[in-house]
């Protein structure tokens, strides 16, 4: 495991911002290569980037020669090739519980306002900007509703989404957080969701993977 790490990463890129807390929680140094989403109309259309993800997406991981895809992946990669500190916990049912909290966000919520559909309902429909932007709250609000209960309703929340540690599910809902509020969510109505990501937050593994303190920000 001595090979260096390389994240192929978008400073504001949701899906990055998970793998980024990932690797911090994990303790893993690791070289940042920027791939800016928006300009040269795209640097993940770029050929060079394409051969390493054929989907034009970030994030990206390399491991020495090993490429990993999709956020999701990364994370548990991470897990099984670093087994300390855990991001999913030791029992079969609470690894079920915190994969589908995970699975809210980055299957269900986040790819119906990432940055490509936005793009699809201008370049193809011109659909206008405040209708873009009631289509990404209303689908974060509608997401974040369930997860409030199911977070809110359960003993196995703790400090963080799961217990007293935190884990696979954080490092997917704080990034989310980050957009709901870019886009004008109003996240004090999901007071447990807001308590979580100030609880996170306060932890180094998050707040160095907070999107304006990475390399390549635009602040």
């Amino acid at each position: 495991m001595a090979e260096q790490l390389r994240l192929y990463s978008y400073w504001r890129s949701s899906a990055a911002y998970r793998v980024r807390i990932g690797l911090n929680i994990k303790g893993l140094a690791y070289e940042t290569v920027p791939v800016h989403l928006v300009r040269e109309g795209g640097q993940q259309h770029k050929p060079d980037y394409v051969a390493k993800n054929p989907q034009h997406m970030v994030p990206t991981l390399q491991h020495g020669v090993r490429v990993i895809r999709q956020s999701l992946a990364i994370l548990e990669y991470l897990d099984e090739a670093w087994p300390s500190p855990r991001l999913l916990p030791m029992t079969a049912r609470d690894r079920a519980r915190v994969r589908a909290l995970a699975q809210m966000v980055a299957c269900d919520i986040h790819p119906l306002n990432n940055l490509r559909v936005l793009q699809y309902f201008d370049n193809t429909w011109n659909v206008p900007q405040a209708e873009r932007d009631d289509w990404v709250k209303h689908w974060i609000v509608e997401g974040f509703t369930a997860m409030e209960s199911l977070l809110a309703g359960d003993s196995a929340t703790g400090t963080y989404c799961h217990g007293q540690t935190p884990g696979l599910a954080d490092c997917c809902l704080v990034p989310q957080v980050f957009n709901a509020r870019r886009f004008g969510v109003d996240v004090a109505a999901f007071p447990t969701i807001a308590r979580i990501e100030q609880a996170c937050l306060a932890l180094p593994a998050f707040d160095q993977a907070r999107p304006e303190k990475q390399p390549d920000a635009q602040v």
